[in-house]
């Protein structure tokens, strides 16, 4: 039987790891042991963080539609049943662009559900 030494498959493998971590500093992109190391981190950064920036983004709206509805003199949770209550099913996204770029149009929104609470 030959013998068979598999250094055309290990040098597949290595390149395809070095193209990988291209953009590291120093031996984080040349060196194969820590390149592995290191992309094994950042993929688990990765898959943590794309549930992290659904709650990043979430936050980030509350707090628009917060500042945007103490302008117009009612708080968040009460505007948020009263949108409930009056059964308009905007979500926060939309209610958060609607309060930074449509002031009018929001504090339109805030009239109708203040209807609601009389």
């Amino acid at each position: 039987m030959t013998r068979v030494k598999h250094a055309a498959a290990s040098r597949k493998r290595r390149k395809k790891y070095l193209k990988l971590a291209k953009g590291q500093r120093g031996g984080r992109s040349k060196l194969y042991r820590t390149v592995k190391e290191t992309l094994q981190k950042g993929m688990m950064y990765a898959s943590r963080d794309r549930r992290v920036r659904k709650r990043d983004f979430r936050n980030l709206w509350i707090a628009r539609i917060n500042a945007a509805c103490r302008d117009n003199d009612i708080s968040y949770s009460k505007f948020m049943g009263l949108l409930k209550k009056k059964k308009v099913t905007l979500d926060r996204k939309t209610l958060a662009e609607l309060a930074v770029n449509e002031a009018a149009a929001f504090a339109k929104l805030v009239e109708l559900a203040k209807s609601a609470s009389k």
